[in-house]
Formats: structure tokens, C-alpha cells, sequence
């Protein structure tokens, strides 16, 4: 019967796939006669066909111990293991030694590279993908605005009044999700330095759109309709709709008015460059636009993770935090004594405060991993990691 053979082809089909895959990635070292002892790929498993370990990677983000992956592996093969996540054979590095080697060979032996999720989603001019005169050239005209005397003013006085109007909303809530809530200051506050825009239905529309978006960062990179990466994608085109048709109206008003003041903020200093001279070439608006939406990921992400675990911290160390808030309390005091704003200045004359930031980041991982790709065969503690991409991972303690 027809079905009869199809249903055979298929289960053909299958099983030369799994066998391919498998000889490929999985035992085709175990028959290589001509490889060295040392050449071996770290021990571990590839998992299911396509799909790898992944639902066992994001299953144990959503536990009390979301290192608890990297955990087992590393219990049962060692601190360095292959594995198969977000539709990529990679080898998973927990050694601090073989770590340091990795990022200490920037750019000689291993470049940057991420997974297909993450590539689909920022596009091809990311700024984790750019390199050469165009990524120095984004670095430097953002890093020089966010130097710049006029931006730390202006950013003083945005933070001071995202924290009162989200500590204004806590008022009749019983329970507080810290990391929630620091979200709303921080991703208001981005977006202000970012594109200016601020409380009402531009910032409403961004924050959504936003958060859909990024929940395909970390997803098996399938794209068809219902799928993570489809949903995530489709969201990232509304958000660049709406950042471009910003970005145009600022590039419209800047044409009228003519004017060469100070940029008041990352749009504007983009858009700036864009028009100085013919011996650069002008950064396109979609270009832009998809660089815009990449920088709200600090608001969304690495930034409320660093303010959540000082809170815990803090929480566990009561005298830390006696000790911090009598330090702010006291510059509190000052200030309404002199009837004067905060500045820039009193947030580093705070020298304990400076403290607990500075103990916080070097406790804690705000980034999960470190995606290397190795240009080249290369032996570290005399094993050879193979021409895959390699993921150093700093496990949270």
C-alpha cells in the first residue's frame, strides 16, 4: 500500500539521519586511527538529533539551581565537556584555567560566535557580530557620549525620577518582585538615553514588544509559525518599525532646525556621524534602528540581574546594609538641607556604595556565558579542542 511505503521511506529517512548524526558528531573519534591521544574532544553527550540537550539547558533555568546543567555534566565528564545546545555542537568550558587561555586569545585563535537563535534575532549588523573600523567606530561615538559631562547630568536627574515613580507604585502592593520592578527603572531610564522617549504609549508599546523579543535570545532556533523564534522575530519587526519611524522624525528635525548643539542622545549622536563629510559612509537607518533595539538589552536584562543579587546580598549582611544606608541617608540629608539635586559627582563622593557595587559584579555572573568559535586545532592541558564553537562558562558560587 502507498501509505505502507511512505511510512517506510520515512523511517528510512530517520534512521540514516541518526546514524549520520551520530558517526558525524558522536563516534567518529572512537574509529580515528591517524588523530593523536591528545586530540580527543572532551567527553560528554550530544543528546537527541537537532534538538541536543537544549530542553534539559532551559528546563533548568526555570528551577531554584539553574546551574544545575552545567552541574551534572561536570560531575559526570568533567569541567570541560561537549554538548548539544540551541542547535549547535559546542564544547562547555568550567575551568577557570582553560577560560582565561580562550579569552587571552581573542581574535588570534577564537572569535566571537553565538547561537543561531541569538544571530536570526539581532541580524547581521549586531553589534556582537561587528568587528573592524565600523565596530571602533560605534564604540567610540557611544562611549563618548556616555563620558560626556552633559549625559551625566542629564542621566543623574532620569534615574532620580524613574526610582520615585516606580517607588510610588509600590505603595499598595504586598509583594514585590525585585527583579520586575528594577526592570521598569532601568528600561525607562535606557530609553530616555537612548531615544529620548519617555512615560506614554511609545515607551508602553517598546517595553512589550520588547520582552516578547527577548525571549527568543535562548530557544531552539526553529522558525515556523507558533514556534519561540517566530514569535520573537515577528516582535522584533514591530519594534523596529517603531524605532525607525522615530529615528526618522529625529533625522527630519534635525534637517529643519539646523542645529549643532550637544547630542541629547544616542539616536541623535548616530545620526550626527551619519551627516559629517562624504569621507565616511553614512550609517543607513535600519542600521540604526537594529542597533538601538540591541542596546536595550542591559535595561532588560544584565542590569536588573546586577541590582536583584545586591539586594540579596545585602539582605544576607545586615550590617552591610546598616552601614549603607546610614552613608545615603546621610547625603540624603545634605542635599535637602542645601535644597540641591543629586549629581553625578555625589553618587561616587559615596565611597561604601561604591563598595557593595564593586563586591556585587565580582560575586556574581550578570552574563551566563562567554561564546567563543576556535579558528584552529589547539591543545590546552593536553587536550585538543576540536574546530567547534566553544562556550566558556563562569558557574555562579
Amino acid at each position: 500500500m502507498e501509505w505502507e511505503k511512505g511510512f517506510f521511506m520515512i523511517l528510512l529517512m530517520g534512521v540514516v539521519f541518526v546514524g549520520y548524526y551520530y558517526y558525524c558528531f558522536g563516534y567518529k573519534n572512537k574509529n580515528n586511527k591517524t588523530k593523536k591521544k591528545s586530540g580527543e574532544v572532551p567527553k560528554g553527550s550530544l543528546g537527541w538529533p537537532l534538538i541536543g540537550e537544549t530542553l534539559d539547558f532551559i528546563a533548568s533555568g526555570y528551577t531554584s539551581r539553574p546551574v544545575s546543567f552545567m552541574d551534572k555534566r561536570r560531575f559526570l565528564y568533567g569541567k570541560v565537556f561537549k554538548t548539544h545546545i540551541l542547535g549547535t555542537p559546542i564544547i562547555v568550558s568550567t575551568d577557570p584555567d582553560v577560560n582565561k587561555v580562550v579569552l587571552q586569545n581573542h581574535g588570534n585563535v577564537f572569535i566571537p560566535a553565538y547561537p543561531k537563535s541569538i544571530r536570526e534575532l539581532l541580524g547581521e549588523h549586531s553589534i556582537l557580530q561587528m568587528n573592524g573600523n565600523l565596530q571602533k567606530r560605534l564604540h567610540a561615538l557611544i562611549g563618548g557620549f556616555l563620558r560626556s559631562p552633559q549625559f551625566k547630568t542629564r542621566i543623574t536627574s532620569d534615574i532620580e525620577n524613574a526610582v520615585k515613580r516606580t517607588l510610588g507604585s509600590w505603595q499598595h502592593m504586598q509583594l514585590i518582585h525585585v527583579q520586575e520592578e528594577t526592570k521598569k527603572i532601568t528600561f525607562d531610564v535606557l530609553l530616555k538615553v537612548l531615544m529620548s522617549v519617555g512615560p506614554g504609549e511609545d515607551l508602553n508599546f517598546m517595553k512589550r514588544e520588547f520582552e516578547e523579543f527577548i525571549k527568543g535570545l535562548i530557544c531552539l532556533p526553529i522558525k515556523f509559525p507558533g514556534t519561540r523564534l517566530y514569535k520573537s522575530l515577528k516582535a522584533k519587526e514591530r519594534l523596529v518599525k517603531r524605532v525607525k519611524k522615530i529615528v526618522e522624525e529625529r533625522k527630519l528635525g534635525m534637517e529643519k532646525t539646523d542645529e549643532k548643539s550637544v547630542a541629547s542622545d544616542a539616536v541623535e549622536v548616530l545620526l550626527r556621524d551619519s551627516e559629517e563629510g562624504n569621507e565616511k559612509q553614512s550609517l543607513p537607518l535600519d542600521f540604526i534602528s537594529g542597533n538601538i533595539i540591541e542596546m536595550m538589552i542591559p535595561g532588560e536584562e544584565t542590569v536588573p540581574m546586577a541590582m536583584t543579587l545586591a539586594v540579596k546580598f545585602l539582605s544576607d549582611s545586615p550590617v552591610a546594609l546598616h552601614q549603607l544606608m546610614e552613608e545615603n541617608m546621610e547625603l540624603k540629608k545634605q542635599k535637602t538641607d542645601l535644597c540641591e539635586d543629586y549629581s553625578w559627582t555625589d553618587y561616587l563622593s559615596l565611597p561604601f556604595t561604591q563598595n557593595v557595587i564593586s563586591e556585587t559584579l565580582r560575586l556574581t555572573n550578570i552574563i551566563n556565558g562567554v561564546w567563543r568559535k576556535a579558528l584552529k586545532d589547539i591543545d590546552i592541558k593536553d587536550g585538543l579542542l576540536k574546530r567547534m564553537k566553544l562556550s566558556t562558562f563562569q558557574l555562579l558560587r
